[in-house]
């Protein structure tokens, strides 16, 4: 893909394992191929857009269309980072780091998923690792939040590791049933005091901050680089 017409194809995340890149049309292929496959339990869903409980298909078309959704949607006030991560070369998961007015209240929110073969060897803490380090290191994030159902640990044990404290419930109807979740928030000193990963980040010129409504140093405002764009429906996942 051209990084010179979307400067963010040109921006790469790289832990000791992991990779994160926004996907070309053949890394997106393998991810929406990946999503096909499983990303939990039949018994459980644990996001709260269920869109995993559609059909293998539907999984697939969800996720290239939620990819491509967050590219064609994107504004600095209101923009979406959906990366495919990479091991050894292969896809294995998505990571997810979005903001709203990010310009004034300098908070991101993070959502990710492992598929089913990849999961329960670290990668969950690793890949966030990456997003915390964009939006901290990178972007200049005052603070960044999660949120997990409350019957899914796993997703809470990857939060503790990386300084997250409790930061209230909330409750969402999902699939027509009320269900609970933890929101968790990440400030700048929690996020110091436990960077245990690793991270180094490639392509994040002035052209790339202006999208996420950082200004560089000498380069045009964030409006002027991206303009509003008309309403429109969005995915999600």
């Amino acid at each position: 893909m051209e990084a010179d017409i979307w400067p963010l194809y040109g921006l790469r995340l790289a832990t000791p394992r992991l990779e994160l890149r926004l996907p070309d049309d053949r890394t997106l292929a393998e991810l929406a191929r990946l999503a096909s496959g499983g990303v939990h339990e039949d018994s459980e869903m644990p996001f709260s857009v269920p869109w995993t409980a559609a059909p293998p298909a539907d999984r697939a078309r969800g996720c290239f269309q939620h990819v491509l959704g967050t590219i064609a949607g994107w504004r600095p006030a209101e923009w979406t980072l959906s990366l495919a991560v990479l091991h050894g070369g292969r896809v294995i998961g998505r990571q997810d780091l979005s903001g709203t007015d990010f310009a004034v209240v300098r908070e991101t929110h993070t959502g990710s998923w492992l598929g089913v073969a990849h999961q329960g060897r670290g990668f969950g803490t690793e890949m966030r690792a990456a997003a915390l380090h964009l939006a901290f290191d990178g972007l200049g994030a005052r603070s960044s939040l999660s949120a997990a159902m409350t019957d899914n640990p796993r997703s809470r044990r990857v939060s503790e590791k990386l300084g997250y404290r409790p930061d209230g419930l909330l409750t969402e109807s999902v699939q027509g049933r009320a269900r609970t979740l933890e929101r968790l928030r990440l400030d700048r000193a929690g996020w110091e005091a436990h960077r245990a990963v690793p991270v180094e980040t490639a392509g994040l010129g002035a052209a790339a901050l202006a999208l996420f409504g950082v200004r560089a140093p000498g380069a045009p405002d964030a409006d002027a680089a991206a303009p509003d764009e008309p309403p429109r429906e969005r995915t999600a996942s």
